[in-house]
């Protein structure tokens, strides 16, 4: 028989089988209806009110239906006759949900605080992801905010719970979210964020964000003065066990820790002697450090909030006229992405969100400010080719665009870190061979974003394996790492100022093996375009980059080893 459009069917005793693809999606509607955190991000259920339940209860529920979902699957791949699009889904399928498993049954749901990615960073961030258009969509708005304080009670009771278990997060991570949750109260984020309610909602919507305002400042006093305290002697490294275990959730792969600590250093290296002949055009005869200050004080800069918001806004508009059709295809609903500056709260760096499904919510990239109101651009650039286009934007939004092609799972929460971050990795090296970076102090900032990349790799696994310095460095060599020893590292191997350098080592302690799927992934799609590239001219043909660009970001989204072995084979 002609599958349909969501793939491969087989018959079991006259019926149509269900095809892993289809396993995947029903998967998606399930967790959307566990967890409205889920509809919210895909924009399928706008009109849903509810806060996702953070508690072990909702964890457990969750985890139930995961382990009938891998029952589901199992019989779906013995039934069914799979397509080569139903065979990339099920191994996704089947890695995600047993990686989310088993760090469910080791307890890892009870010690996620951390100043990214937390479960309680939800209290804020799904307002963000929400439609304000009409008076019907601030209606929404309201009646979820009013539902905050529930959620973060749940979240509580999963800490307590974590406490009551000996599952306990360390203290630098719950100072961190502590800080974050006082700066949403102080600048007083929910009240700002429902001052353009229409006057029929406006005083449920307000009444709503001052519940959800105390809500968080309690949240706020109970870390503080509960849980900090218990968890005072918590080590901030995890150790080798739950590192391995984290790093699968965004490798989609085991990970050879010797391996990847040994390519860390020597990516640093190589880096390194480049940023050294880069420093000599910015300014001759300085350093790299001398450069950067150079750089910041004189260098060209945009001055102002709003402006630098339009400024990567123009930049992106830019970058998707120049690629569409020469380095890549890009389909129609992709060519729309905002730039937004992050709430007060946000961590340091900048992200990206993703569109809906149907792009009714654009994509939209987010500045932190931290204060300032002059924006150098060599601090700009190639982060914007990250996470704008050809980077985040231009993949996540390209999966978007492909769901009915393969699956709502394989393009929204299947993904895997090393595939996403490690193709915005690349996106800035393609940008830099394409010419985009030519000038000297733009070039000198996109190395010292991949020089970071490399630290992080280094001290991600140095910190939590306690692994010792390599003695041929002229950094501590010989010494076991500590959280100052990557403080101290990190800071003289960036441009970047003490508050981000202070975030981005509270953000490696607290996310344990997020930090390396960046370079590992970069390792991955380059390793697959070289194959591609060797293979086309054994067959001596020519090499098509936008025509494997193309493909590359069709295939939605991959485990680390599956993805090199199927980007060489485009």
């Amino acid at each position: 028989m002609v599958p349909d459009s969501s793939g491969g069917a087989g018959s079991v005793d006259g019926m149509t089988a269900d095809t892993p693809r289809q396993v995947a999606d029903r998967w998606v509607e399930t967790l959307a209806d566990l967890d409205p955190a889920v509809g919210t991000a895909l924009g399928t259920r706008p009109g849903d009110t509810r806060m996702p339940d953070l508690s072990p209860d909702g964890s457990a529920a969750r985890a139930e239906a995961a382990r009938d979902v891998l029952a589901e699957l199992d019989e779906a791949e013995r039934t069914g006759t799979p397509t080569a699009d139903d065979r990339r889904c099920a191994t996704l399928l089947r890695e995600r949900l047993q990686t989310a498993l088993a760090l469910h049954d080791a307890g890892e749901d009870l010690v996620s605080l951390r100043p990214i990615a937390s479960p309680v960073h939800q209290l804020q961030s799904l307002f963000l992801l929400m439609p304000t258009a009409t008076a019907e969509d601030w209606e929404v708005v309201a009646a979820r905010m009013a539902r905050v304080a529930g959620a973060a009670m749940s979240y509580r009771a999963a800490l307590v719970h974590g406490l009551d278990t000996a599952h306990r997060s360390a203290a630098r991570q719950a100072e961190a979210v502590a800080g974050q949750l006082d700066a949403w109260v102080a600048d007083g984020w929910f009240t700002g964020f429902v001052a353009d309610a229409p006057d029929q909602v406006r005083g449920r919507a307000e009444r709503a964000a001052d519940a959800a305002t105390g809500a968080v400042a309690e949240l706020a006093a109970w870390l503080r003065g509960t849980y900090l305290p218990a968890v005072a002697d918590v080590p901030d490294a995890v150790g080798r066990e739950r590192y391995l275990l984290s790093a699968r959730q965004f490798l989609g792969a085991a990970v050879d820790p010797e391996d990847a600590y040994a390519f860390g250093w020597a990516e640093l290296d190589r880096i390194s002697a480049e940023m050294a002949v880069e420093a000599e055009r910015v300014l001759p005869g300085a350093d790299v450090a001398t450069a950067f200050a150079y750089l910041d004080r004189e260098g060209p800069a945009v001055e102002g909030v709003e402006e630098v918001r339009d400024w990567l806004q123009a930049m992106m508009d830019r970058a998707i006229a120049d690629l569409d059709g020469s380095v890549v295809d890009i389909a129609e609903p992709v060519r729309r992405v905002e730039a937004r500056i992050a709430p007060a709260g946000a961590a340091a760096a900048p992200y990206y969100t993703r569109p809906s499904l149907d792009f009714s919510r654009p994509g939209r990239t987010w500045l932190p400010t931290l204060g300032r109101t002059r924006f150098p651009l060599h601090d700009l650039v190639s982060t914007w080719y990250h996470e704008g286009v050809p980077g985040h934007h231009l993949q996540l939004g390209t999966w978007a665009s492909r769901a009915a092609e393969l699956s709502m799972f394989q393009v929204s929460l299947g993904s895997v870190s090393a595939a996403t971050e490690g193709w915005a990795l690349y996106a800035e090296r393609l940008v830099d061979e394409l010419g985009y970076l030519a000038d000297p102090g733009v070039r000198l900032g996109y190395l010292d974003n991949q020089r970071m990349r490399a630290v992080r790799v280094v001290i991600d696994l140095g910190m939590h394996l306690g692994l010792t310095v390599p003695a041929d460095q002229d950094f501590h060599p010989g010494a076991r790492w500590t959280p100052e020893l990557g403080r101290e590292f990190f800071a003289a191997r960036s441009g970047s100022p003490a508050a981000f350098v202070d975030s981005e080592v509270v953000r490696y302690l607290g996310w344990p093996g997020q930090a390396i799927s960046y370079k590992l992934g970069e390792r991955a799609w380059l390793a697959g375009r070289a194959a591609a590239r060797g293979a086309a001219e054994a067959r001596g043909t020519s090499f098509d980059l936008r025509r494997w660009h193309t493909a590359a970001l069709g295939l939605g989204s991959l485990g680390l080893a599956d993805l090199e072995r199927e980007l060489a084979t485009l």
